[in-house]
């Protein structure tokens, strides 16, 4: 573990791989997660890439300076992830929060990015006057109360079901999320709207959804799919909004194929 300071002093909680001559990959986590809901992922991947996970500012073991924070500030925030390490250029994988933050690399910083891997995610949030009020009740009662909604949005009820250690893993991680963090990255995703600008994205990129995602479902994706020209589009059967955890089998072949893919 590495915490990084960035331009405004903000300590940003990184794990990176040593310098192992593979190219380097970026995972970005969702909101109320960390860098452990790519657990998954580690092993896998760390055959072909070496992995820079990180908590974005806000949540997790990263500072939670007061909001509200915007998608640029936490993509320069990735930036300057990469600049500390001397990593010029990476292929990314962002899901949920973590694709609005790779959306915005996208567009405004190019030159950085080898492939980009959107998963779960939106280019506008449908109605962002909900995260505005999630804000709000997060910033006076806590993330608690909301936990069991999340959660019914994130996996469907089979998973929930048979699943419950990872749940649990889950539960305790957005137990313990930092109040104001958590609060002002919701403000995040309500400012964001990248529908006119995605179209600029010349990287390779993925466009990855669950077919069961309420939070940003297939159309949500498709979407992103029609606007970026040459994307490739990946819907994992049986898979609500967390799908690298849900479907780990399909979501690391379908990631993994695709950043690979020569």
């Amino acid at each position: 573990m590495s915490l990084v300071t960035v331009d405004d002093g903000v300590r940003i909680n990184v794990e990176v791989d040593p310098d192992n001559g593979k190219p380097p990959l970026v995972f970005s986590n969702s909101l109320g997660c960390d860098l452990h809901m790519w657990d998954g992922q580690v092993e896998p991947f760390r055959q072909r890439f070496r992995l820079i996970r990180y908590d974005s500012r806000g949540l997790g073991k990263s500072d939670a300076p007061r909001g509200p924070y915007s998608i640029e500030r936490l993509a320069r925030d990735v930036l300057a992830i990469l600049d500390r390490f001397g990593i010029r250029q990476t292929s990314y994988c962002g899901l949920s929060l973590g694709g609005m933050i790779g959306q915005w690399l996208g567009v405004n910083a190019p030159d950085r990015l080898t492939r980009l891997a959107l998963c779960n995610t939106a280019a506008r949030v449908p109605e962002p006057s909900a995260f505005i009020e999630r804000a709000a009740a997060v910033r006076k009662n806590g993330v608690e109360p909301l936990i069991d909604g999340i959660i019914a949005r994130w996996f469907l009820e089979g998973f929930r079901q048979t699943h419950s250690d990872a749940l649990a893993s889950i539960r305790a991680t957005l137990a313990a999320c930092d109040r104001e963090g958590y609060a002002a990255c919701c403000e995040a995703i309500a400012g964001m709207d990248e529908t006119g600008t995605i179209g600029k994205i010349r990287t390779p990129t993925l466009v990855l959804v669950g077919d069961g995602d309420p939070a940003t479902p297939p159309s949500s994706a498709e979407f992103i799919h029609s606007r970026i020209a040459g994307s490739k589009y990946v819907v994992i059967p049986n898979a609500a909004h967390l799908t690298n955890i849900e479907q780990p089998a399909a979501f690391n072949a379908a990631v993994l194929g695709f950043l690979t893919d020569s």
